[in-house]
C-alpha cells in the first residue's frame, strides 16, 4: 500500500488557500478518479481508497502544522513506513505553479515537513512540492498571512493546468 499526502487545513475558511494546495490536489484527483472521501476519526484525517492501485490519499484534520501526528498513526496502523508516502504540500520559496520532486529532503521552512519529520524521526520520504510564491503580495502580507491568502484570480485560472500536472504525477508513480 502506498499513501499519498495532500496537506492543508481543515475548514471551509480555508479553501483555496495556498496552504491548502496539497488538500486541492486530492480533490482533483479524487474527483476526477471518482474516488469518495471518508472521515476516519482514529487517524484524525479525511481518506478516500484507490482499491486498484492500493493507494490510500490522506488530508489530515490536525491543521497544517500538525500533520504528523495523524501520518504517523496511519503508517502505524498499516505497518508502513516512511518510503511508502508521497506528500504534495505548497512551497512558497518555488515560482508560482512550478512542480518539484524529491525523494527525500529537509523541511525547508515547511511547518507541516517540519512536523512529519518530528513524527517520522527521518527526512527519508518522498515529496512533490507546488510553488505559491507571489513576491509582491508576500512582501506586503507577511508569510504567515500569505500562505493562509486566497490565490490572485489570474493564479486561481492556472489551478486546473497545474492541478492535472499534479494528477498526471500521481497516475505515472
Amino acid at each position: 500500500m502506498k499513501i499519498i499526502v495532500g496537506f492543508g487545513n481543515p475548514g471551509s475558511k480555508y479553501n483555496f488557500t495556498r496552504h491548502n494546495l496539497g488538500f486541492l490536489a486530492l480533490d482533483f484527483y479524487t474527483k476526477t478518479h471518482k474516488l469518495d472521501w471518508q472521515n476516519k476519526p482514529k487517524f484524525n484525517a479525511a481518506v478516500a481508497k484507490d482499491d486498484k492501485r492500493d493507494i490510500l490519499f490522506v488530508k489530515a484534520q490536525t491543521f497544517y502544522n500538525e500533520v504528523g501526528q495523524s501520518i504517523r498513526a496511519i503508517l502505524d496502523f498499516y505497518k508502513l513506513q516512511s518510503q511508502d508516502i508521497l506528500v504534495i504540500c505548497d512551497d512558497f520559496n518555488l515560482d508560482f505553479g512550478k512542480v518539484r520532486f524529491r525523494e527525500q529532503g529537509s523541511a525547508g521552512g515547511n511547518n507541516g515537513l517540519k512536523s512529519l519529520i518530528a513524527h517520522l524521526g527521518t527526512e527519508n520520504f518522498p515529496r512533490l512540492r507546488i510553488g505559491t510564491a507571489n513576491d509582491t503580495l508576500r512582501s506586503k502580507i507577511g508569510d504567515f498571512d500569505f500562505v493562509l491568502s486566497k490565490f490572485t484570480p489570474e493564479e486561481y485560472e492556472k489551478l486546473p493546468q497545474i492541478l492535472k500536472q499534479v494528477s498526471d504525477f500521481i497516475d505515472k508513480r
